[in-house]
């Protein structure tokens, strides 16, 4: 369409005009209604369902009672590439923040919630594909096979949300040998219901063991309190300076998503594996370019060649925040039900079996390692591996709204440690799904990991070592 005449105001010109700002209206307007749902329907608000997944679910049932008058409300297509690029911006905005722990941590526990997290995913990605693996083996011979790989997906969905679970869903469809066809919506609809399984088993545990007299709610006092403190150390860009403090913080994001689509395009260019490693993983690059850009400021600081403290923490919360809850709305809306009518028995097998075994696990770990504070580690680490960071946190906050534990500060410091010991499932993604075989030699390999950290975690009574390094933790304003 030429340029000139696609500002001629007229709906024949309504996509090149019009098109992105309603849908993203729709998605801010949703969102909105999803909030309002949750502040006035008591049953939401006490299971802390997000209000995102709200919006998103009621945006997904309009649009399908539309299809049925033949008006297409949503744009799927354009649903998805914001799915994509907000779980990558939301991503590189967390990265960005300082690490500024305001609790002591123990430098083992650290590792620990890394291991934890490893483990986790390793343990979704070993059950979710044997479960596949034996499902098209039984089927394979029929009308309607499943795809052995379709299953990989799980830990994509539960561990982080739409966005990956969206691209590797697409990546998987694209590939003949899977045999799969989700076109995203596979993926779309395993994480959404890992956002319901995050809200309602978080408070389910927390009313069971409130009832048992087993879990203390730890109130905040008055100086703990979270505010918005948007110069705390008084050496940030003030307000009211040329360029508003939050379009920096955006510059930022902007920048580190930048450098890594640069970085994107350059593995592209090296070899059919690096490219097929590239695209999916624009959340992880854009994490390392946010931290390589973390590190240069705090170089520049150090030398004195930048005066002022650009990037501010609650902000980047507040970027991040915005992305992620966009991200769920477009990510449950851009869901195509024909897409998952031929994969509603996995899709149900996948949820229960992985919420199950997530729930042992973590739980396992929590009662191992983290004494005194069992139980908000446990809510932040079941919220994160079954929703995201935020249901997590949100989750941990219904008994520690004042963060008196070290569970937040361990999250933050334990990102590093975390993503060295995912690394290996993100880049056996693409192995996988090559063919049967490829998928089996990966389900070995999950397998093993998962061993060797879980035989880190429980090291101390595996081999009966005392717990000399990590005290546990007693509160003196408990019962």
């Amino acid at each position: 369409m030429d340029y000139v005449s696609s500002w001629d105001f007229t709906l024949a010109n309504y996509d090149a005009v019009w098109g992105f700002i309603v849908q993203l209206g729709l998605l801010l307007l949703f969102l909105v209604l999803g909030n309002i749902l949750r502040r006035t329907i008591p049953l939401f608000r006490k299971c802390l369902i997000p209000s995102a997944l709200l919006g998103g679910s009621l945006l997904l049932i309009v649009n399908v009672i539309c299809k049925q008058f033949g008006l297409i409300l949503v744009d799927n297509r354009l649903m998805q590439v914001i799915t994509y690029h907000c779980l990558a911006i939301g991503f590189a905005a967390m990265s960005l923040k300082t690490e500024k722990s305001t609790h002591k941590t123990q430098s083992a526990q650290v590792v620990e919630f890394g291991a934890l997290q490893g483990g986790s995913y390793m343990l979704q990605a070993f059950v979710g594909l044997g479960i596949t693996l034996l499902m098209f083996l039984l089927t394979q011979h029929g009308d309607k096979v499943v795809s052995y790989i379709c299953g990989l997906i799980l830990p994509l969905a539960y561990g982080q949300g739409p966005g990956n679970a969206l691209s590797w869903d697409i990546n998987f469809t694209n590939t003949p040998a899977t045999q799969f066809a989700g076109n995203g919506s596979f993926g779309l609809s395993l994480a959404s219901i890992g956002f319901v399984v995050a809200s309602v088993f978080g408070i389910l545990y927390i009313n069971i063991y409130k009832k048992r007299g087993d879990l203390y709610v730890r109130k905040a006092n008055p100086s703990e309190e979270i505010v918005d403190q948007t110069n705390p150390s008084g050496d940030e860009i003030p307000d009211n300076e040329s360029v508003d403090k939050f379009t920096l913080q955006v510059g930022f994001v902007a920048l580190a998503y930048a450098l890594s689509f640069g970085f994107m395009c350059l593995l592209g260019a090296l070899s059919d594996f690096t490219n097929s490693i590239a695209w999916g993983f624009n959340f992880l690059w854009a994490s390392l370019a946010a931290m390589l850009i973390r590190v240069v400021v705090k170089w520049l600081r150090k030398r004195k060649l930048m005066h002022r403290e650009y990037i501010n923490n609650y902000q980047m919360d507040r970027v991040s925040g915005f992305s992620f809850d966009l991200m769920i709305v477009a990510g449950v809306a851009a869901i195509e039900i024909n897409d998952i009518k031929n994969y509603i028995l996995p899709i149900v097998i996948l949820s229960i079996v992985g919420t199950i075994v997530t729930y042992i696990y973590i739980r396992m770990v929590a009662k191992e390692c983290f004494k005194g504070f069992e139980h908000e580690f446990f809510l932040m680490s079941f919220g994160t591996m079954t929703g995201t960071a935020s249901n997590g946190m949100i989750l941990m906050k219904e008994i520690d709204p004042g963060l008196r534990t070290p569970t937040s500060s361990l999250y933050i410091l334990s990102n590093f440690p975390a993503m060295v010991m995912i690394a290996p499932l993100l880049f056996l993604l693409s192995f996988a799904g090559k063919s049967p075989t490829n998928a089996v030699i990966a389900f070995g390999i999950f397998f093993v990991l998962w061993l060797i950290y879980t035989i880190y975690l429980f090291r101390r009574k595996i081999f009966k070592k005392k717990y000399k390094d990590i005290p546990e933790i007693i509160w003196k304003d408990e019962p």
